[in-house]
C-alpha cells in the first residue's frame, strides 16, 4: 500500500521507482543482522553474498567497503616460504579453479604472493567523503556521530535512564530529533534542520526524492545504497536483526528502509550544499552503474586462500585414517555441544579410562525452549537462532522464594540505576566508594568471589503428558544417534564460560542455546530421561534404554575447564559411580587446562582459573578461535585423534537413519551454524575494521545492543582483536570450514537438492564437503552436485 502512494507522489517513472525500491530491498539485505549483546551469536558476515564466490564477494567489498574479503598476498607469500604452503596444495588450488582470470601457472600464482601490492583498497566516495575533501570539513565524521548519538537512544534496550522517543518508529524519531539538532548547522550545513523538516514522511519516499536528487539509476542504486548501509557499521547490522528476528515470527521490520533514507538525506543536503563536487559525484555513479566483477588478482588471492584450506584438510586426511576399536558397554558417556572447545576435554576424558565414551551434539539438546529464568519473567530464546521456541519453560521456585528472588533482583537493578544516574553517581562515589575499596582491590589482582548460586531444577510450563515425553525423548536420541548402547551414567553437558567485566559474555556461551549457557537444557532434558513414563514410552517405540542407566546434567566451563554437576534428585544408591565420575572428570579438566595454558598470553595450568575473575583480563579464552572443520560421524572415526580443539564433532550413525531425516537436520542446522561461526571468525580476523568489534580497552556499551570504541561514533559489531590475535599475531587461522559426513553420497546430495540456500554455501565454496566411509576421506564435493572420485580427490 505505501509503495502504491510512493507511486502517485513521485517524478520519477514507475518502473524506476521499483527498481530503486527493489535496490534498497536488495541492499539491505546483503547485511548481516548483529544480535543484541544480552544474547549475542555468531553471524556469517557473508550472509548477503552467499550466492556468489569469494573473489566476486571481495570485489563487492572493495567497492562499498573499502576491503578485501582474502587476506594479503604477503601473508600468503610468507607462508609459502616457510614451507606451510606447498607447491603441490598451490597447484591443487590453482586446478580446482575455474576462473578465466587465473594466473596461467603455479610460478604465475607465486608470484601473485609476492608482488601483489600492499596497498589497501578505497571504497567508492560517498557524496560526504567528496564534500568533505572540497570543504576541509570530516563530513562523514560528523554524520557518524550524529547518528550514532541518536541511534544510541532509538534502539536502547533499557540501559539508558531516558531515551527520545522510544515507542516511534525510527525514520518519524530522527526525523522529529534531526530538526532540532544544530550540529550540522554549526558545521557549516546550512538549512540542514529545515531540509528534514521538509523532507517526505516516509522512509520510502524519501529514498525515491534522493536517489532522484542523487541521480541514482536502477544500476547504480543497489552498491550505492549498499555502500550507505556499510558505513553506517553496526546500526545497520542491528536494524537487519531487527528484521531478522520480526521475520523468524512471521512479521517484518521497516527500520533497514528507515535508515537508508535517514542517510540518503544527507547526502542529498550535502550534494545541494557543495554542488561543485557534482562532477565526480556523477562519475561515481557510473562507477557503482558498472557490474561487479572479480579482477585477476582477486582470483589469485582467492586462489591462495583455498590453498591454505587445502593444506589443513591434509591433515585432516592423515588424521582420520579409518581405525576403530570396538569398545564394551560405557561406565560413562558424556554428551557435550559439538563446539570446538570440547574437543580437547572430549579427548582428555576418554584418555583418563577406557570405560570413558564421548558423544557430539547441538548444545540445545534439541529442546527449542523459551525459558524465563529465576527471579525474572524475561523470555530467553534457548535454541538456535534459525528455529523458534516449541517450549516453554521456567526455573521459577516455589512463590515465597521467588517474591524473594525478584525483589532482590529489583533491588540490583535499582541500585545499579541509583550509582549511574545523574544527580546521584558523583554522591554515591563520596558516600559509598571507601566501602568499595576492598572489593576493588580484590578485583584487580583476579582474587573475586567465584558464584557458586544454584538455581532451582528448570521445568516445563503446563507440563507434558506421557506421550509428550516419550515422543519428545525419542526424537532427541535419535537425533543424537542414541538409540542403544547406553552408558551406566549417561552425562549430559551443556556449556557456558564465566569471564568478568567482558561485555561479549554472551559470545562464550552456547550458540546453539541463543548465547546463553546450556544448563537449562541439559537439566531439562535429563529429567526427562530418567522419568518413568518416559522410559516405558520410549520402550513402546523400541528404544530400550536400560534400567540401571542414568541421566545427569552437568555444565562444562569453557573458560575454566571445570564441570559443575547438578544434583536434581538423583539417586543416593548411585554416590559411588557419581564419585568415581566427578573424579574422571577433575582429571580430565587439568589434562585439559595444561593443553590450553600455552596459548594463552601469560597464563600456566593453576591460573587459568584465576583469568576468569580478573575483570582486566581481555582475553580469557580463546572461544572458538581455530574452528576449521565440522565432522559429522560415528565417535570411533574421531577417538583418540588430535584434531588441536578445531573440529565441530556431530555424532551420527547414518545405519541408524533410516529416512535421513536427522542427516538433513545435522546438514540444514549444526552445520549452517558451524559455518556462521568459523566465517565470523574468518571476518573478525582478515576485515576487522568492517567485521570485527575493536579494541577491547576502549569499547562502551551501547544501550545493551552492542559496544563503541570511545564515547560516540558506530556501533562494532562482531569480535574484538583480542579474541582473534594474542597481539603478535593472529590466533585464528582464517579457513572456511571443511565439513565431513559419514553418510552414502546421494543421501547427502538429496538433502543439497531439497535445500538450495544450503546448497549455494558449498557450490560458491564458503564451505568444502567431504564423504567419510568408515572413517575415511572418500570423496570431495564438487560445485553442481559432482563428487570427485577418491583416486582424485587431492587433485580435485
Amino acid at each position: 500500500m505505501e509503495n502504491d502512494m510512493v507511486l502517485k507522489h513521485s517524478q520519477i517513472a514507475p518502473s524506476l521507482m521499483s527498481a530503486i525500491l527493489k535496490a534498497a530491498e536488495v541492499a539491505a539485505r546483503r547485511i548481516p543482522p548483529a544480535f543484541p549483546l544480552e544474547a549475542t551469536v555468531a553471524v556469517n558476515p557473508f550472509l548477503g553474498q552467499t550466492g556468489e564466490d569469494l573473489a566476486t564477494a571481495s570485489a563487492r567489498l572493495q567497492r562499498v567497503a573499502g576491503v578485501r574479503a582474502v587476506r594479503a598476498g604477503a601473508d600468503h607469500a610468507a607462508a609459502i616460504e616457510d614451507g606451510q604452503l606447498t607447491d603441490a596444495v598451490l597447484a591443487e588450488a590453482l586446478s580446482a579453479s575455474t576462473s578465466p582470470l587465473k594466473p596461467k601457472d603455479l610460478a604465475s600464482l607465486k608470484a601473485f604472493a609476492a608482488g601483489t601490492a600492499t596497498c589497501e583498497p578505497t571504497a567508492l566516495p560517498t557524496v560526504a567523503d567528496l564534500a568533505a575533501e572540497a570543504t576541509d570539513v570530516d563530513w562523514p565524521s560528523i554524520i557518524e556521530k550524529s547518528v550514532g548519538v541518536w541511534a544510541a537512544g532509538q534502539f536502547d534496550r533499557g540501559q539508558a535512564l531516558w531515551s527520545p522517543a522510544p515507542d516511534a518508529e525510527a525514520f518519524a524519531s530522527w526525523r522529529a530529533w534531526a530538526t532540532h539538532d544544530l550540529t550540522p548547522e554549526i558545521a557549516g550545513l546550512t538549512g540542514f534542520c529545515a531540509h528534514v523538516a521538509a523532507a517526505p514522511d516516509t522512509a520510502d519516499r524519501a529514498i525515491l526524492r534522493a536517489a532522484e536528487a542523487l541521480g541514482l539509476d536502477e544500476a547504480a542504486a543497489e552498491t550505492a545504497f549498499h555502500r550507505l548501509y556499510m558505513e553506517l557499521g553496526g546500526w545497520s547490522q542491528h536494524a537487519r536483526w531487527l528484521l531478522w528476528h520480526a521475520e523468524l515470527t512471521g512479521g517484518t521490520d521497516r527500520t533497514m528502509a528507515d535508515l537508508l533514507a535517514i542517510r540518503l538525506i544527507w547526502e542529498e543536503a550535502l550534494l545541494a550544499h557543495v554542488p561543485e563536487i557534482g562532477e565526480k559525484w556523477a562519475e561515481t555513479v557510473s562507477a557503482h552503474g558498472a557490474p561487479v566483477k572479480p579482477s585477476a588478482e582477486d582470483v589469485a588471492l582467492a586462489i591462495l586462500q583455498e590453498a591454505s584450506e587445502r593444506a589443513h584438510q591434509r591433515g585432516l586426511f592423515a588424521a582420520l585414517d579409518g581405525e576403530t576399536a570396538p569398545k564394551d558397554r560405557p561406565a560413562l558417556q558424556a554428551a557435550f555441544c559439538i563446539d570446538v572447545r570440547s574437543e580437547l576435554f572430549r579427548r582428555a576424558l576418554e584418555d583418563v579410562d577406557p570405560s570413558i565414551e564421548t558423544i557430539g551434539f547441538a548444545g540445545f539438546f534439541g529442546l527449542p525452549l523459551a525459558h524465563k529464568a529465576h527471579g525474572s519473567d524475561v523470555v530467553e530464546a534457548h535454541l538456535p537462532v534459525l528455529l523458534n521456541p516449541a517450549v516453554v519453560t521456567t526455573s521459577h521456585a516455589e512463590p515465597e522464594k521467588e517474591k524473594d528472588a525478584r525483589i532482590a533482583a529489583r533491588t540490583a537493578r535499582a541500585w545499579g540505576r541509583f550509582r549511574q544516574a545523574a544527580v546521584s553517581s558523583f554522591a554515591f562515589v563520596e558516600a559509598a566508594g571507601p566501602f568499595y575499596a576492598g572489593k576493588l582491590v580484590r578485583d584487580a589482582l583476579g582474587r573475586g568471589a567465584r558464584s557458586e548460586k544454584r538455581t532451582p531444577a528448570p521445568w516445563v510450563v503446563g507440563g507434558l503428558d506421557a506421550r509428550a515425553k516419550a515422543d519428545t525423548a525419542a526424537a532427541v536420541l535419535g537425533a543424537m544417534s542414541l538409540t542403544k548402547g547406553h552408558g551406566e551414567i549417561v552425562l549430559l553437558l551443556g556449556h557456558g564460560g564465566q569471564v568478568t567485566n567482558n561485555p561479549h559474555e554472551s559470545a562464550y556461551h552456547c550458540g546453539a542455546c541463543g548465547g546463553y549457557t546450556g544448563e537449562v537444557s541439559a537439566r531439562l532434558l535429563a529429567a526427562l530421561l530418567n522419568d518413568p513414563e518416559t522410559r516405558t514410552g520410549l520402550a513402546e517405540r523400541d528404544i530400550m534404554v536400560p534400567e540401571d542407566t542414568l541421566f545427569i546434567a552437568g555444565l562444562h566451563d569453557t573458560t575454566t575447564d571445570e564441570i559443575t554437576i547438578y544434583d536434581d534428585g538423583l539417586p543416593s544408591d548411585r554416590g559411588d559411580d557419581i564419585r568415581r565420575m566427578k573424579g574422571w572428570l577433575k582429571q580430565a579438566g587439568k589434562i585439559t587446562r595444561a593443553e590450553r595454558a600455552p596459548s594463552l598470553p601469560g597464563a600456566t595450568p593453576m591460573t587459568i582459573a584465576e583469568r576468569a575473575l580478573n575483570w582486566a583480563e581481555v582475553r580469557p579464552e580463546w572461544g572458538l578461535a581455530g574452528c576449521a572443520a565440522f565432522i559429522a560421524a560415528p565417535r570411533a572415526a574421531t577417538a583418540g585423534r588430535d584434531l588441536g580443539g578445531r573440529a565441530f564433532l556431530h555424532s551420527y550413525d547414518w545405519q541408524a537413519d533410516d529416512s535421513f531425516g536427522t542427516l538433513e537436520l545435522i546438514i540444514t542446522a549444526p552445520v549452517v551454524v558451524a559455518s556462521w561461526i568459523s566465517l565470523q571468525y574468518y571476518g573478525s580476523s582478515v576485515m576487522p575494521d568492517v567485521f570485527g568489534g575493536g579494541n577491547k580497552l576502549i569499547h562502551n556499551i551501547v544501550g545493551g545492543i552492542g559496544v563503541i570504541e570511545g564515547n560516540s561514533g558506530r556501533l562494532r559489531p562482531g569480535l574484538p582483536w583480542q579474541a582473534v590475535h594474542d597481539g603478535e599475531k593472529l590466533m585464528h587461522e582464517p579457513l572456511r570450514l571443511s565439513v565431513m559426513i559419514e553418510a552414502p553420497r546421494e543421501a547427502i546430495t538429496g538433502v543439497l537438492m531439497r535445500h538450495p540456500e544450503v546448497r549455494d554455501l558449498f557450490d560458491n565454496g564458503w564451505l568444502h564437503l567431504f564423504r567419510l566411509k568408515d572413517g575415511k576421506v572418500d570423496a570431495r564435493y564438487r560445485p553442481g552436485l559432482i563428487w570427485a572420485e577418491p583416486q582424485e580427490l587431492l587433485a580435485a
